[in-house]
């Protein structure tokens, strides 16, 4: 997070004291620079389904998404229906920097999500659909960030 302010000042910030928090599922597909996301009040089983269920509709005829994921334990319940156009792959432990999603939330945090403060709940889930229909608007951005050269190594465009 950037705040431009004079050297040896201490700039204001704000500051919500308030405690609700709302789940952002956001998968990724760089090649085609699409996105699928979920906004959720819990980060659990039954959301997570619904973000698999959410990606699959998002899935192109005939193709075959590849999700990573961390190993969450939303991730890796047995609880989950896995759509069959969807494969998880787990990523190791402790490893975000493996996962291009990651970087997508990084830019969403920089770009339109950093240093607001939100009157309620809505606004706050109004913020975060709003900053992921700005990205997914851009489908040269998802494939700049979440390009990766080692996972496309042997496959041509």
């Amino acid at each position: 997070m950037r705040l431009w302010a004079r050297r040896g000042s201490r700039p204001r910030q704000p500051a919500d004291q308030r405690y609700e928090n709302a789940y952002l599922f956001g998968a990724i597909c760089p090649a085609r620079g699409k996105g699928a996301a979920l906004a959720s009040p819990f980060a659990d089983t039954t959301a997570m389904q619904l973000h698999l269920d959410e990606i699959a509709r998002h899935v192109a005829n005939g193709a075959h998404a590849v999700l990573l994921l961390d190993r969450a334990g939303r991730h890796t319940t047995d609880k989950l229906a896995v759509p069959k156009n969807i494969s998880l792959v787990f990523l190791p432990s402790r490893s975000p920097e493996l996962n291009p999603v990651e970087n997508i939330w990084q830019f969403l945090r920089a770009n339109w999500l950093s240093n607001r403060v939100f009157e309620t709940y809505d606004a706050i889930i109004d913020a975060a659909c709003d900053a992921w229909n700005r990205l997914v608007a851009k489908p040269q951005t998802i494939t700049s960030i979440g390009m990766r050269d080692w996972a496309h190594i042997g496959q041509s465009s």
